[in-house]
């Protein structure tokens, strides 16, 4: 039974951290977003983010999307300076043309940093994309 089971893999869906200025806190932040570069909209999101290295860890945070656009985006969470230095994981999962889609995204310890910058697809910014 489960070798008929098909999740394929997410394609045209990313995940991107962008530095942005943030008007709360009067400093430039890095955010977490959650891009859909297809043409069709994606639904039933799921984003369940950790971050690791070695013996240090952060708490899995969980959270739902029930809809997004095709060609749209959705900021998701913030990255501290401290969390730049591990290793940071995003496990999504959407439904879209009637099938379950999954993909691991992963930046990888010091790869959110201003040198690493370029143009996103649908932001018109610039950032870093999840491995």
């Amino acid at each position: 039974m489960r070798k008929d089971i098909e999740i394929p893999i997410a394609e045209n869906v990313y995940v991107a951290a962008v530095n942005e200025w943030d008007e709360n806190f009067l400093s430039k932040d890095w955010y977490v977003y959650l891009i859909n570069n297809r043409l069709t909209p994606i639904e039933g999101i799921i984003i369940v983010s950790k971050g690791y290295k070695n013996d240090t860890k952060t708490s899995t945070l969980r959270r739902s999307l029930e809809w997004l656009d095709g060609e749209s985006y959705q900021k998701i969470e913030l990255i501290t300076e401290e969390l730049v230095a591990i290793e940071n994981e995003f496990f999504v999962t959407f439904f879209a043309d009637k099938k379950l889609y999954e993909r691991r995204f992963i930046f990888e310890p010091y790869t959110i940093a201003e040198k690493n910058a370029a143009p996103l697809p649908i932001l018109e910014s610039e950032g870093i994309l999840a491995k």
